[in-house]
């Protein structure tokens, strides 16, 4: 594989920029290159970015077009009609269905040696999309899947818990979306179990009820930045920068990607996050966790819908 600093983004709108601007600050990339249908708006924020490149680690930054990607070690997909107040990530599919394969098909025409992560929503779906047009190995092209919806959960919990954040692991797996489930039976604070950490620090356990109610909100919450804002671009970018570190210096970090689980928790034949390794080759295995019979029949019934929006999609 080439070597794991030239990163291509490919989409400068919010998601997009922000992204560069995050990976700009980490010096994770010795390359940046941005590629938009509007050239114009492409050329623009790589401006802005460089004038900033006295306060960053050294990096070139610049518009591109697709023959950049030939020897990028990452491509980042950020493009795609963004998510409308009210509308479910899954009403948008139709819509970037198309642009996706377009954009793969620019992708593999120049090369074969690269990971790509795709961030466009309906995440999962068009995962899959990229997965089936491309006839690269599926472990090489992933979703940014729920590593952020995970970070929510964590921080959600860090706050009723009153710890760091960086000391809670907990981990939000199946849909990017309505039908995600929490895996309330992984989570831990410093290896003791949330209910137990609850028992000894906390003036109360943690009920059933307190759990439904912060996992809507860790569900709920890009609904509500996008009434709030019109859309999501901090959170998401420093996903994606996490993400990125896992490829670009061969972590092996455990990641909720969005991958094609080959019999994992027995599914087949559909893109969804789970556990998994992430390094250099992009998602080397999944991690199956022993998860409670309510969270493996969510997580059953998560699949069941991206396969029902799955079916639908004509490539």
């Amino acid at each position: 594989m080439t070597e794991p600093r030239k990163v291509v983004i490919i989409g400068a709108g919010a998601v997009g920029s922000t992204f560069a601007y995050t990976l700009m600050q980490s010096g994770l990339a010795r390359e940046i290159v941005l590629i938009d249908v509007d050239r114009e708006r492409a050329q623009g924020e790589a401006m802005d970015l460089n004038h900033g490149l006295f306060f960053a680690p050294p990096v070139d930054i610049r518009a591109g077009d697709y023959d950049e990607c030939a020897d990028a070690a990452l491509i980042v997909i950020t493009a795609g009609a963004k998510q409308q107040p009210g509308e479910s990530r899954l009403d948008l599919v139709q819509r970037n269905v198309a642009i996706c394969k377009s954009i793969m098909a620019e992708i593999t025409s120049r090369t074969d040696d690269a990971v790509i992560i795709m961030v466009t929503n309906p995440v999962d779906a068009l995962t899959h999309v990229a997965q089936e047009v491309s006839g690269w190995p599926r472990q090489r092209i992933i979703g940014s899947g729920t590593v952020l919806d995970s970070a929510r959960f964590r921080y959600l919990l860090s706050t009723h818990c009153r710890v760091d954040p960086r000391n809670v692991h907990a981990y939000v797996i199946g849909e990017h979306g309505d039908s995600e489930v929490a895996c309330w039976s992984m989570t831990h604070i410093a290896g003791v179990s949330l209910r137990e950490y609850c028992r000894q620090t906390c003036t109360r356990d943690c009920t059933d009820r307190d759990r439904e109610q912060l996992f809507e909100q860790v569900r709920d919450s890009a609904y509500h930045v996008i009434e709030s804002k019109g859309a999501t671009y901090y959170g998401v970018s420093m996903a994606l920068e996490r993400i990125a570190g896992a490829v670009l210096r061969d972590e092996n970090s455990v990641l909720t990607v969005s991958l094609r689980p080959e019999g994992s928790y027995g599914l087949r034949d559909v893109c969804l996050s789970l556990p998994a390794v992430v390094n250099r080759t992009g998602v080397e295995r999944v991690i199956e966790a022993d998860l409670t019979k309510s969270e493996q029949e969510a997580l059953s019934h998560s699949a069941k819908i991206l396969k029902d929006v799955i079916e639908r999609i004509e490539l």
